[in-house]
């Protein structure tokens, strides 16, 4: 399979690049100004070695998937106002996972997340994906608000998966691209059924 193509920014203000090992100064510079993430899920801000993790961090060797992919939203001053990272076919073909995605808490509130996820998603859709599936921390309402607002369901509740210093339950959530139903997902991907099975 060939590499997936950047997507087009939604934003012209921005440039789209793949974020790799001379990348991680910068993304790691634009976690450490934009600690709300990391704090709310982790209970601190961004650790030293955040973006190096982010960008070389291994799937799970029992999960399948094509590739991962880490990707800026670069400003015209060099600095990155946005981020995404996603993994292609994760755990079933045509299913692509959020892993991360984080906006510049400077940009809260305008509506640029909405657009630049609303781009990914007709990216992802024009590259094959049927699904896209992320999770997030329970009891991070803003996240939870904003997912559900993009049109994500709650398919499995995780507990007591350890993040930094807190312990957390996260929500898997979907969201259909094709039209196709919860129940084909489920049969594609079992490991989000409701109850674990």
């Amino acid at each position: 399979m060939s590499p997936v193509r950047l997507p087009a920014s939604p934003l012209p203000s921005l440039q789209v690049i793949r974020l790799g090992a001379a990348e991680v100064p910068l993304l790691q510079r634009f976690f450490d100004a934009n600690p709300a993430y990391f704090v709310a899920v982790h209970g601190e801000p961004a650790l030293p070695h955040e973006a190096h993790e982010e960008i070389h961090g291994e799937v799970p060797a029992d999960f399948s998937y094509s590739e991962k992919l880490v990707i800026g939203y670069r400003q015209t001053d060099g600095e990155l106002a946005a981020m995404a990272s996603l993994i292609v076919d994760l755990l079933s073909e045509h299913v692509w996972h959020i892993g991360l995605f984080i906006v510049a808490s400077a940009r809260h509130g305008n509506g640029d997340a909405r657009r630049l996820h609303d781009g990914l998603e007709q990216w992802a859709a024009a590259q094959g994906a049927q699904w896209l599936r992320l999770g997030v921390v329970q009891g991070n309402a803003r996240a939870e608000r904003f997912w559900a607002a993009c049109g994500y369901t709650q398919m499995r509740l995780r507990e007591g998966l350890q993040m930094g210093q807190r312990t957390n339950s996260v929500r898997v959530m979907v969201k259909p691209l094709a039209g196709g139903s919860f129940d084909d997902y489920l049969a594609r991907v079992p490991r989000d059924r409701p109850e674990g099975g």
